[in-house]
């Protein structure tokens, strides 16, 4: 049987998702739970990599066991014993076909910045910008990445089995409190894409570079050219997985 599994996390004291050695990391911790409560080794598999520092509202993950139990036991049971920066949302059975990364057709990412303020509750939570930045511009400079791109340099992925091209569906930024979101909803997003893509934004609108140089970046049949701005990873989220 398989089991999907629904998470949220900070990951300000994780060195990623991924399991590492000698490293804190999330998908560590839950395995431990797992293999606690199964008597017997547990191996679960993500919808993706989150890296060190960032935050997931909702990440999925699944696991295969042949003893059934009733998933709010399960919920229960791994909460209580989880520390406080993991929490289960949901766990439910499901097909023998389903796979949390290979079954997920979209991706959605929240990046939270701070510019005026600076709430020390929100410290690790989202990016304090220590910059005046032109709002206007830095939506301006956003929207040069909503639609279907070869993001060759804006990830640092090595090699890609569809050449790097990705699909933002949608790009959204909003005040929120005393806080701005930006919401990327897309097909699937490559290692760093999104903080890449933050982080030139955040250049833009500070007057650091042209906002020619985003489109001069994207669809090139130049040589690969990784650019060198990357937003901060604490203001990052994995807000959901789309099936």
């Amino acid at each position: 049987m398989k089991v999907k599994v629904t998470c949220e996390y900070t990951g300000t004291l994780f060195a990623g998702w991924e399991r590492q050695p000698n490293q804190r990391t999330v998908q560590e911790e839950i395995e431990n739970v797992l293999s606690h409560l199964y008597h017997k080794p547990i191996s679960i598999y993500a919808a993706g990599r989150t890296d060190a520092g960032v935050h997931a509202l909702g990440q999925v993950f699944h696991y295969e066991i042949d003893e059934k139990r009733s998933p709010q036991v399960i919920k229960r049971a791994m909460n209580l014993i989880l520390n406080s920066e993991i929490y289960i949302k949901q766990v439910q059975y499901v097909n023998d076909n389903f796979h949390a990364r290979y079954s997920a057709k979209g991706k959605e990412y929240l990046y939270k910045f701070e510019t005026e303020t600076k709430d020390p509750f929100n410290k690790d939570l989202v990016y304090i910008c220590p910059y005046k930045l032109d709002i206007k511009l830095l939506k301006d400079a956003l929207m040069l990445f909503k639609g279907e791109h070869n993001f060759k340099n804006f990830t640092s992925k090595e090699e890609d089995e569809a050449n790097f091209v990705r699909k933002i569906n949608n790009i959204t930024l909003n005040k929120v409190g005393d806080h701005y979101e930006i919401l990327f909803k897309g097909n699937g997003f490559m290692r760093y894409q999104v903080r890449y893509m933050v982080g030139t934004a955040f250049e833009v609108a500070r007057g650091k570079i042209p906002l020619s140089f985003i489109s001069e970046n994207l669809d090139t049949d130049e040589p690969r050219k990784i650019v060198s701005y990357k937003a901060h990873a604490e203001g990052l989220y994995l807000k959901k997985v789309c099936y």
